[in-house]
């Protein structure tokens, strides 16, 4: 039993872990889509230096994958030790009582961000691909200017794929609103800072995917 208990806190950790490094790659991501709001020269001089740039392409970049990938693989298989405990305390459990809707649905909430995640891809990631390592075009030019600003505004000219970021970037929130909070006590930080902590991850959660919402309405609306 104490192997069993052990080896579900280490399973907790290592998602809480990966959880917080995948924020920091959020808010990262963020910054860079924001500039794109006030600058089209700022917006595609950073994509191009991230998107050329050895070390964000060949190191943080796979390891992002990495990170993506087992978060959610670690999440359902949490999902599915949480539902055999709860199937055998089920006489005891009142989910709605002991728990928030958030803290009980991570998985749906997660497997929209992870649809979503397949969409950005298709949308950016494979065509990036495509053009630099199948291509053979590393220039980022297109009609004599950078391309990258001109190609996010052209994701957003539909209302449709518009709406369906604005409803991924939704459940971000929902997600984040449990998860980040969450995973700063699966990795034991509890002091005097930790209502401090708590609110800001909770401010984190609502504010980022809001930006990232205004970011695709504000492209969709001035295409």
């Amino acid at each position: 039993m104490g192997g069993i208990i052990k080896s579900s806190i280490a399973r907790k950790v290592a998602m809480a872990l990966s959880g917080l490094f995948l924020v920091f790659f959020l808010l990262q991501h963020f910054s860079i889509n924001l500039t794109s709001v006030f600058s089209k020269d700022a917006f595609n001089a950073t994509s191009h230096f991230m998107g050329t740039n050895p070390l964000v392409q060949f190191v943080l970049q796979p390891v992002l994958i990495f990170g993506v990938v087992f978060h959610f693989i670690m999440g359902f298989i949490l999902e599915i030790q949480n539902r055999k405990a709860r199937s055998i305390k089920y006489a005891q459990y009142n989910g709605g009582a002991n728990a928030s809707w958030m803290s009980r649905n991570m998985i749906i909430s997660g497997i929209v961000v992870l649809a979503f995640l397949g969409l950005h891809f298709y949308d950016f990631w494979i065509p990036e691909i495509n053009t630099k390592f199948i291509q053979g075009d590393m220039s980022g030019m297109h009609n004599g200017e950078l391309r990258y600003f001109t190609e996010l505004q052209h994701k957003f000219v539909s209302p449709v794929r518009t709406l369906l970021y604005v409803i991924s970037f939704a459940f971000l929130a929902l997600h984040l609103l449990h998860g980040f909070a969450s995973s700063f006590q699966s990795v034991g930080v509890n002091n005097k800072y930790s209502g401090g902590i708590q609110k800001f991850a909770k401010a984190f959660a609502i504010v980022i995917p809001a930006g990232f919402i205004f970011v695709a309405i504000f492209h969709h609306l001035n295409h």
